[in-house]
C-alpha cells in the first residue's frame, strides 16, 4: 500500500462528503436547539463507542464554548458520562436500558435528546441489534413531550424516521461519519454563541 496514495483518497472521499453535506437539516438542528436555549429547557446527549466521546464533546461545547455574557446557558447532560451509573444499570437492567434509566424522573416537556450513531440504530453484531438504546431513549423523548436530534451516517437507519431533525453524513464509512459528526458539533455550537450573542 502506497501511502501518499491511501492519504489522498481518504481527503478527497472527505471533500466529497463536504459537497452532498445536507445543509438544510443542519439549519434545523441549530433552529432546534436555539429554541430549547430560548424556553430554558434541557440538552440530553449520548452515544455508544466513538459515538460517546463525541457526545461527550458535544455537551462540553454547549455547554461551554456558547457561553456569552450575561446571557443564559445551555442546561447540558451527557448520559454516558457516568461510568459507575452506567454499570450499574447495564448490570441491574440491560444495556438496552442505559439511557431511558437515566431519562426517568429528569427529562421535561421540552427537553432535547441528542443521540449520536454512525448507524442510526440499522445492522446487527454479536451483541446482537446495534444501539437500541439510543431508539429506545428516542421514543421515551417522543412520548414524553421533548424533541430529537439525530445525527447518523449511511442511510440514517431508524433514527431518521424517528428524530424530530435527523443529520444523516452523506458517507458509507466509519471513520469518515465520525469525523464528520465531530465538525457538525463544532459548527452547531459555534453558530450558536453567534445567534445567543445577538439575541
Amino acid at each position: 500500500m502506497d501511502n501518499r496514495k491511501y492519504i489522498d483518497n481518504y481527503f478527497n472521499e472527505m471533500h466529497q462528503v463536504i459537497d452532498r453535506m445536507p445543509a438544510a437539516d443542519i439549519d434545523r438542528a441549530v433552529e432546534l436547539l436555539f429554541a430549547a436555549w430560548q424556553r430554558g429547557n434541557q440538552i440530553f446527549t449520548c452515544g455508544n463507542g466513538g459515538s460517546a466521546s463525541t457526545a461527550t464533546h458535544m455537551m462540553c461545547d454547549l455547554a461551554k464554548a456558547t457561553i456569552v455574557a450575561d446571557k443564559p446557558r445551555f442546561k447540558m447532560y451527557c448520559l454516558n458520562d457516568n461510568i459507575p451509573l452506567m454499570s450499574a444499570l447495564v448490570n441491574d437492567n440491560g444495556f438496552d436500558n442505559l439511557y431511558i434509566e437515566q431519562l426517568i424522573g429528569r427529562f421535561q416537556p421540552g427537553d432535547v435528546l441528542i443521540t449520536i450513531s454512525v448507524h442510526g440504530g440499522a445492522g446487527k453484531d454479536k451483541a446482537s441489534l446495534w444501539s437500541q438504546n439510543l431508539l429506545k431513549a428516542m421514543r421515551y423523548a417522543k412520548e414524553h413531550g421533548g424533541y430529537n436530534l439525530g445525527f447518523s451516517g449511511f442511510d440514517g437507519g431508524p433514527m431518521k424516521d424517528m428524530a424530530d431533525v435527523c443529520i444523516v453524513v452523506p458517507a458509507n464509512s466509519t471513520p469518515h461519519v465520525e469525523s464528520f459528526h465531530l465538525t457538525l458539533e463544532h459548527l452547531i455550537s459555534n453558530l450558536l454563541k453567534e445567534k445567543i450573542a445577538a439575541q
